[in-house]
């Protein structure tokens, strides 16, 4: 028996960060959108708001937690949120949410979270500072 899912908050937390609209190609065997894909969107979403608090080139290297709460459907209207949660000397602790408006629905639901790392990079790739 599986426990069944925990409630999801009611609003989103953070700023918009991205908008996509699921397609037909990202699908998995069971017809649901591609989790890999969802994990993408999300990762990019957390670089626009790390880049953007560090002022420079930002590199992922951690995803410290992700939980897919509901399945994406194609056609559904994707929304990354996402917030900054810690800044440290070079990396930036973000959480994200992915949430989706569908078509059938009046309102949105979210459908995945988690926190990444990103760190702040130079011209050649090394860590730097993040800009204040």
């Amino acid at each position: 028996m599986t426990a069944p899912a925990s409630p999801s908050p009611a609003t989103p937390s953070g700023e918009v960060v991205m908008r996509t609209i699921a397609m037909p190609a990202d699908t998995n065997n069971n017809g649901d959108i591609f989790g890999g894909w969802l994990v993408s969107q999300l990762d990019l979403g957390g670089a626009i708001l790390a880049r953007s608090t560090a002022l420079s080139r930002v590199t992922t290297v951690a995803i410290d937690a992700l939980t897919f709460h509901r399945p994406v459907a194609v056609g559904d209207i994707v929304t990354c949120y996402a917030r900054l949660d810690r800044v440290g000397r070079t990396s930036m602790k973000i959480a994200v949410e992915a949430w989706v408006h569908r078509y059938s629905a009046a309102d949105q639901q979210q459908v995945t979270s988690g926190h990444f790392t990103y760190v702040a990079i130079d011209g050649e790739g090394r860590p730097h500072p993040v800009k204040r």
